[in-house]
């Protein structure tokens, strides 16, 4: 049980949400807002993990569980907040780019439908430290045969990285900026009429024996599949030929060897030039 208690005070989530957010969560035992020396050992980890160069600004987020007062929760919360934002700023984070520092009080949870409401409430005694990040440049990567879009000399075998194409954790959603950044591939895909293509979706971050990540939407292991199948119907919502289309998911099978958020991605390859 200690073993199961002192895992949940260290543990800490990678949230990617669409390529641009990070999460770390810190918890709490009850009525404690003070961080001890090995939680602040696991954020300063955290911090060696992420791309520094790229991080925009830092929102901290303070919550407690169901028990208690209103009024005192939200104080609780909000001095678990403030105590985190002192602890980073005390290993080098520069207080200008933490722009929000906010305790949200409880966390409600409904005891009927948990099956183990000790453990939801422990879960909801966190700080989450929300990493904003600077969106990916696609010439970063300098990769032969990789590009942001599609060539006017493109050749079979052209990979075009859809780098503002995001979807939320877990999800094959797409988002409205990724449909945006689509109608402009659409447009492409329209005036170069000879070009048939195969729609690929990659995951990064899941165990390498597990080669694909689970759709939270469906609960199965096949998010890579579905988001490309996602853009592979957008596509075709918006009169792209399916005779020219295909798609196919690849889950973490093709690392591109770069920092991991570039292979949470889904990339056009053209496989046929009529």
């Amino acid at each position: 049980m200690k073993k199961i208690t002192l895992l949940l005070f260290l543990f800490f989530s990678l949230i990617s949400l669409a390529q641009e957010e990070t999460v770390h969560s810190i918890y709490f035992e009850s009525d404690v807002s003070e961080l001890k020396p090995l939680q602040s050992e696991a954020v300063v980890e955290f911090l060696k993990l992420i791309d520094t160069t790229r991080l925009e600004s830092i929102s901290i987020f303070g919550y407690c569980d169901d028990v208690g007062k209103v009024d005192y929760n939200y104080k609780l919360s909000q001095k678990r907040a403030n105590g985190v934002k002192d602890m980073l700023i005390k290993k080098g984070v520069k207080l200008k780019i933490i722009v929000t520092i906010e305790g949200k009080g409880k966390v409600l949870i409904d005891e009927d439908l948990e099956e183990n409401v000790p453990e939801a409430r422990s879960k909801n005694r966190r700080v989450d430290v929300v990493l904003n990040f600077k969106p990916l440049v696609i010439e970063e990567l300098n990769i032969p045969g990789i590009y942001k879009t599609i060539r006017k000399d493109a050749v079979e075998g052209d990979r075009v990285y859809l780098e503002n194409v995001l979807f939320e954790k877990g999800s094959s959603n797409l988002t409205a900026s990724s449909k945006k950044e689509l109608d402009k591939m659409v447009l492409l895909l329209k005036r170069n009429p000879k070009i048939c293509i195969e729609i690929q979706g990659h995951v990064c971050c899941t165990p390498t024996f597990q080669k694909e990540a689970i759709d939270k939407h469906t609960k199965k292991r096949e998010l890579s599949v579905n988001r490309a199948k996602r853009v592979y119907r957008y596509f075709q919502e918006k009169g792209i030929s399916v005779t020219r289309m295909t798609y196919k998911g690849y889950g973490n099978t093709q690392p591109l060897g770069k920092d991991v958020q570039f292979d949470r991605r889904v990339e056009l390859v053209i496989t046929k030039i009529k």
